[in-house]
């Protein structure tokens, strides 16, 4: 990853450097046509100012960036709550992509501390457990098994989890994989994987039900991953108030906004970008709903920025740990 990202600097600098050499060219051309001389200074001082500026930016982003994290809260409120389970604390956390911690462990432990400390009566995670091989997983272990929620850890496979960016030309191999994956989650870490299934929690007569599928890719929106959803099956025999997990947010026009009744949505996937600047992301260029809250009609998606990295930065868009509590209108 560290290589990559040597790769994309040398890149970026090249980029960066031939902009206003290319600017000065044009300018010293057209100025030799009219015989007059334009300075090359000032663009030779901008040009190594903007690969200075990009060397610095991505360097806080890899040491600082990286490793910050915050806590967004947001109440949301539906006539379909259940009256037992007003104030209902709900963490959604997603994208852990664990291999981002080989190099500072400890952040993992604090994330882990963040989460319990918010005493959640449920913890969602919707996706993305590592990024290229469950191996990635096996150093964390005990600390995974640390988070704590009266009613567990509920969670969905994103589309890391089946191992298409590892194990494309070789399909048993892959498949193999994410059945360690399944069996890691459920048996060793006590989670509840919903696989195109649900799970219903009971509050004396009232009850709440969290739907989750395979990770399930919107056409139109963001790139091209994997489908192995099947909403329609997660949702049988289901009713009353629902909570969907779904790592690709695309997945919410596709076949949930204005198709179902289901109220809450919870996503990850687009990690917004990593980066952000005055509140925009780059995520918004590939996708409808990139980061945050989104209300329509009744229905609300919540899209997390994650907690781990597929690329080793994070530029002013730290870790995302979201608590959700739950009231009846």
């Amino acid at each position: 990853m560290i290589s990559f990202m040597t790769k994309f600097m040398v890149l970026l600098s090249v980029v960066l450097a031939l902009i206003p050499n290319v600017l000065w060219l044009l300018g010293w051309l057209v100025g030799r046509c009219f015989h007059s001389h334009l300075p090359y200074a000032p663009f030779g001082w901008t040009a190594a100012g903007l690969v200075l500026l990009a060397w610095v930016v991505v360097a806080y982003g890899i040491f600082i960036g990286r490793w910050q994290q915050k806590t967004v809260e947001m109440d949301y409120t539906h006539a379909q709550v259940p009256e037992a389970f007003e104030g209902y604390r709900i963490v959604h956390i997603s994208d852990l992509h664990l291999g981002t911690f080989d190099d500072n462990p400890g952040q993992l432990q604090r994330i882990v501390d963040s989460i319990n400390a918010l005493r959640p009566d449920l913890i969602c995670f919707t996706g993305d457990l590592v990024s290229l091989s469950v191996d990635e997983s096996k150093p964390y272990t005990q600390m995974l098994q640390g988070l704590k929620a009266r009613d567990g850890v509920v969670s969905t496979l994103g589309n890391h989890d089946f191992f298409i960016y590892s194990f494309r030309d070789q399909p048993s191999l892959r498949m193999k994989e994410v059945d360690s994956l399944v069996c890691y989650e459920r048996e060793t870490l006590g989670w509840h994987l919903l696989r195109n299934e649900h799970l219903v929690l009971h509050r004396g007569q009232d009850s709440l039900t969290v739907v989750g599928v395979d990770n399930i890719h919107g056409s139109g929106q963001g790139f091209s991953t994997v489908d192995r959803g099947d909403l329609k099956k997660a949702m049988q025999g289901t009713g009353g108030f629902r909570i969907l997990l779904s790592h690709d947010p695309s997945h919410w026009e596709a076949e949930v906004l204005q198709k179902t009744d289901i109220a809450l949505t919870l996503s990850g996937h687009t990690h917004a970008a990593q980066f952000r600047l005055f509140g925009w992301t780059p995520a918004s260029w590939m996708f409808r709903q990139s980061a945050g809250r989104y209300d329509i009609d009744g229905q609300t998606l919540y899209v997390t920025a994650g907690i781990g990295c597929t690329m080793p930065l994070r530029i002013n868009c730290p870790s995302e740990i979201t608590l959700i509590t739950l009231h009846k209108k």
